[in-house]
């Protein structure tokens, strides 16, 4: 019955369906514009790898490599002795221009005698004094000292990642009898911290309003460089100014003692003794003033990276 029904179908119609069945297997290879594209999409999605990796790196090695370039093309080339690694190295004391820069500040007459710079085994030690940084009996920094903390600090806290260790001093004159410090120590102790708090937050929104468009671009992030845990304040107290002062006046008191005996010997008149002794009485008035004053710093150990 099937058979005959076929037979009777028009020949239109079987010619339909012959033409509507698959082939019998696919076409040799792809068409060309499709391996261009395969290729486009490889390379674009390499392009876009490379961006995501350049988006993910720290702001600090973004920093510190574009400050090396710098160096670079500002500096004399240099030679590497000793057979150390660069990444063994305090990065304040081997990039020579972040040195170079402390030191033409230094050498600015404006703060002629105010900034002494030394190497020590723990690190770089920044010396600022000489200098009316604190009022007598007080923690708040002078606008002298803002202005050479802003400069310094820019230097050592954007191109290094060290830990900075912030020393406070204090005379050995007695406090006020209002003072709201409890001790020379305590004094010494907030003055460290004063200059702590002044680059935590002075003169890191100083530098994110000068760096705005660097900021936004990701170049430059100011909670990177002014993070707290690098920052250390240590109060060192008048220790320090009162070993200094009998170190200085020890040979002058020794002088006087010898006088005394003189007089006592009968060797010198008692106006002799009087005269000699207001004089030396005198230099250790001034010694100890001096000493006093240069006690009126801040000192600033950029510490070796490991110690």
């Amino acid at each position: 019955m099937k058979v005959e029904m076929s037979r009777r179908l028009p020949k239109e119609v079987l010619l339909v369906a012959r033409k509507k069945q698959p082939d019998e297997g696919p076409k040799e290879g792809a068409p060309l514009w499709m391996v261009t594209f395969s290729d486009m999409n490889s390379l674009m999605m390499g392009f876009f790898v490379t961006l995501f990796s350049m988006s993910t790196l720290s702001p600090g090695k973004f920093q510190q490599v574009s400050y090396g370039f710098q160096t670079i093309m500002s500096s004399p080339p240099g030679i590497l002795t000793g057979g150390k690694s660069l990444s063994q190295q305090p990065l304040i004391t081997s990039n020579p221009g972040i040195r170079q820069s402390i030191l033409q500040i230094q050498a600015n007459p404006e703060y002629k005698g105010m900034i002494t710079v030394e190497e020590t085994n723990q690190g770089l030690l920044i010396e600022l004094k000489n200098a009316a940084f604190f009022q007598s009996g007080s923690a708040n920094l002078s606008a002298l000292a803002k202005d050479l903390l802003s400069k310094i600090g820019e230097l050592i806290i954007e191109h290094s990642t060290n830990p900075l260790w912030v020393y406070g001093y204090t005379s050995d004159l007695p406090l006020p009898t209002d003072s709201i410090y409890t001790s020379k120590w305590d004094l010494s102790a907030s003055r460290a911290a004063a200059v702590v708090w002044f680059f935590l937050n002075d003169l890191k929104n100083k530098r994110a309003n000068e760096l705005v468009t660097q900021v936004m671009n990701g170049q430059f992030q100011p909670d990177y460089w002014y993070n707290p845990s690098r920052f250390v304040a240590i109060g060192m107290g008048d220790v320090p100014v009162k070993s200094a002062i009998d170190s200085k006046t020890a040979s002058i008191n020794l002088e006087i003692q010898s006088l005394r005996q003189e007089y006592a010997a009968g060797e010198i008149s008692y106006e002799e003794l009087l005269d000699k002794t207001q004089s030396l009485n005198s230099e250790i008035n001034t010694m100890e003033s001096q000493i006093n004053e240069s006690y009126n710093r801040v000192d600033i150990l950029v510490k070796n990276q490991g110690d």
